[in-house]
């Protein structure tokens, strides 16, 4: 009787632990339980799966043994303070179990998760299926002996800890010498299957374990709206002395805009806050160099009074580590940081890491860049572009070590003084196992610092910088016109990838005025507006040039704006009647008030007979931040030339798991959330009109609590 309910190893045995145990003919064998982790599992466990505060994170795994006992799992799981939390697994169709964690820590967490027959279970399974008439004794025998086999005194946290020692004997009793009730009573006692299941789990011998490693980022890193300003531009009319807020700008009323400040800049944020968005990006504010300065519609050469691309980073003022004077200085920033949390924003800075020519690194870390045979050093290119005023860094240099440094103590320094957003231009175009050491870095200092990789490139290199640990991800949403492209790219993003990229859909950028925003009017910024911002948790805007609908090209065919504020001041009329602040303040409000908005996870498209109209639901659970479960039905007309028209069919399984037997047909409520109205949809075909000028798109909430079965 002294023999345990299991003795198994402690991990998931592999082939050749199964011939060492065989060769030594001693200890227990390997365990009989086969956990394969399904989710979350980034490339097999080599990278770190991505998490959020308050997301909820399906946990799935195929848990199996051989035969026909009964298997029992759950998941353990341990965050960066050491507590663990122990989630129940339930099993579903063909063997996979599934569980649902939300994180409450940042940093590293690790899902354990374990499988064991559970020789209790086992035996009630046996017991429901007795007949009357049967001979019960060696059943109730079989019973009574795994009761023996509990350890005393319990140490295992299950309600059995609880129970004295002469409490499992009376068990064991009335299963030997008890009443036919006794026995009914024991084999119904859900408590007793309980925990006889966790001491099966919890036993180190008797269980198969398989760890998946997560990484925990603030929310913000999973639900995000980004407003792109330069402060430079700050100021709006030139006759206007300051828009600071307390009144010590340096505006000089002359004809034509002058270099905003950070200061000036404080005046820009009540203006972002109120259109409802949570990060304001600052393109880098650094030292500008002068030598091959760029002038106006990037001119390559540029005059004496011309402010040069921010992008162009060092000059006599100092490098990555300092401030572009005319924009202020170390506590300017340090006040608009403060100033931007009291208004729910987070301020974020570009990290670019490259050089003008006139960079103190040039002479006093020549080693750090890479030089010609005639000695001189290559200016920067991402063809067809040219940047004659910016080197390259070479991360392979020998002394590599000491620029990985220089680099890691750059952000140490803006980290210091309250950021902990960075988005990091060209990510593509350095080595991905420095982004793996520096972010890994700065994160096991600080695990709440959040990264966004700019980088348009091939899909294979976006996705390995997400999985060496960027935040968000820029995307070909820009691009992406068409509503098949639509579908295959986002399903693609928010199924393959969901686990470790987060995409981040921007509209537009300083550096991309796409096609359909250069002839499509003020309905291409309006569609463009509502897909961001309702088919990714993360979005963002170059806000100014996207607000007042600029869409002037360099020229034709031309992805550059005319008149590029990266190569001069702009000024920004933003009262302007014709601004689309209000349709962007709406959808901020819109993502605010619904969850769903708020997640990637489990997007899935609508089937529409209709020509270039798109519908997806996006749902989200129970509980994030405290809310019930809902869906959002979103459908936009991608034209924006002309109404279009067509049924777009939603499936009861889009309306949850509760409704998946609900015939087609079925009745229920839709609000649209632009405009107001309600209507009455069905499981199967709707028909919808969507013009352009008007409203070029539904968004709607879906009441399923009010929904109404089809008559049989």
């Amino acid at each position: 009787m002294s023999r345990p309910i299991m003795s198994r190893p402690a991990t998931q045995p592999s082939v050749d632990d199964a011939r060492e145990v065989g060769l030594r003919r001693t200890g227990p064998p390997p365990a009989r339980t086969v956990v394969e982790p399904i989710a979350p599992l980034v490339d097999g466990g080599a990278f770190p799966a991505k998490a959020s505060i308050g997301e909820p994170i399906d946990i799935v795994a195929d848990v199996f043994a051989e035969g026909h006992d009964i298997v029992v799992a759950e998941a353990a799981v341990v965050a960066t303070d050491q507590t663990t939390e122990h989630i129940e697994l339930v099993a579903g169709h063909n063997d996979r179990w599934h569980g649902r964690w939300t994180p409450r820590h940042l940093g590293s967490a690790s899902i354990q998760v374990i499988g064991a027959v559970d020789p209790w279970a086992t035996w009630l399974d046996d017991a429901r299926r007795w007949t009357d008439g049967q001979d019960l004794a060696v059943h109730r025998e079989i019973g009574a002996r795994l009761l023996e086999q509990v350890p005393t005194p319990l140490a295992s946290p299950t309600p059995l800890a609880e129970l004295p020692h002469r409490r499992i004997a009376e068990l064991v009793a009335g299963l030997r010498g008890g009443t036919d009730e006794d026995l009914a009573a024991i084999i119904d006692d859900t408590d007793l299957a309980s925990a006889m299941s966790r001491l099966a789990l919890r036993d180190p011998g008797a269980a198969a374990r398989v760890t998946m490693a997560v990484w925990v980022e603030p929310a913000i890193a999973r639900c995000s709206a980004w407003y792109e300003f330069f402060p430079r531009s700050t100021v709006l009319r030139s006759d206007s002395h300051t828009n600071a807020p307390d009144g010590h700008g340096t505006g000089t009323g002359t004809d034509g805009p002058h270099h905003g400040t950070l200061i000036e800049a404080i005046g820009r944020l009540d203006h972002i806050a109120d259109l409802g968005f949570d990060v304001v990006y600052l393109p880098p504010i650094h030292p500008i160099g002068t030598t091959h300065r760029k002038g106006p519609d990037n001119c390559a050469e540029g005059g004496p009074d011309d402010v040069g691309s921010p992008w162009a980073i060092g000059g006599a003022g100092g490098g990555h580590d300092a401030i572009h004077p005319e924009l202020g200085t170390v506590e300017d920033l340090a006040r608009l940081v403060r100033e931007a949390r009291g208004r729910g924003l987070e301020i974020a800075l570009d990290l670019a890491f490259q050089c003008s020519p006139d960079h103190p690194w040039v002479t006093e870390h020549p080693t750090w860049f890479r030089h010609q045979p005639d000695g001189s050093i290559r200016y920067a290119e991402n063809p067809p572009k040219r940047y004659q005023d910016i080197y390259p860094l070479d991360f392979t240099s020998e002394d590599w070590a000491g620029l990985w440094s220089a680099l890691a103590d750059i952000v140490r320094y803006w980290l210091g003084l309250g950021i902990r957003i960075f988005r990091v231009d060209n990510p593509h175009t350095k080595p991905f196992p420095f982004w793996e050491w520096l972010i890994a870095t700065i994160r096991a200092e600080d695990p709440g610092v959040v990264f966004l990789a700019e980088a348009f490139s091939r899909p294979r290199i976006m996705e390995r910088l997400a999985k060496v640990g960027f935040s968000q991800s820029y995307t070909y949403f820009t691009w992406r016109e068409s509503p098949g492209d639509i579908r295959e790219y986002f399903g693609d993003l928010t199924t393959r990838c969901i686990d470790f990229l987060r995409p981040n859909a921007w509209p537009n950028t300083p550096d991309i005025l796409p096609r359909h925003l250069q002839d499509g009017g003020r309905p291409a910024f309006s569609i463009r507006a509502i897909l961001a911002a309702t088919i990714s948790a993360n979005w963002g805007v170059y806000g100014p040039a996207f607000e007042l609908l600029e869409h002037e090209p360099l020229a034709a065919g031309s992805e550059e704006y005319r008149s590029s504020e990266k190569y001069q001041l702009r000024e920004w009329d933003l009262d302007r009647s014709e601004s689309l602040a209000p349709l962007l303040r709406r959808l901020n409000e819109i993502r605010n008030d619904h969850p769903a908005l708020q997640l990637d996870r489990h997007l899935s498209f609508c089937d529409v007979d209709g020509d270039q109209l798109v519908a997806y639901v996006k749902p989200a659970p129970p509980g994030i931040d405290g809310r019930p479960a809902e869906r959002i039905l979103t459908v936009v007309n991608l034209d924006p030339h002309g109404r279009r028209s067509g049924w777009v069919d939603v499936s009861p399984a889009q309306l949850g798991h509760d409704w998946d037997s609900l015939p087609w047909g079925s009745a229920f409520e839709v609000v649209d959330l632009l405009g107001g109205a309600t209507y009455e949809w069905h499981v199967g075909g709707n028909w919808v009109e969507l013009d352009p000028h008007g409203l070029p798109a539904h968004i709607f909430a879906i009441r399923t609590s009010g929904i109404r079965p089809v008559a049989s």
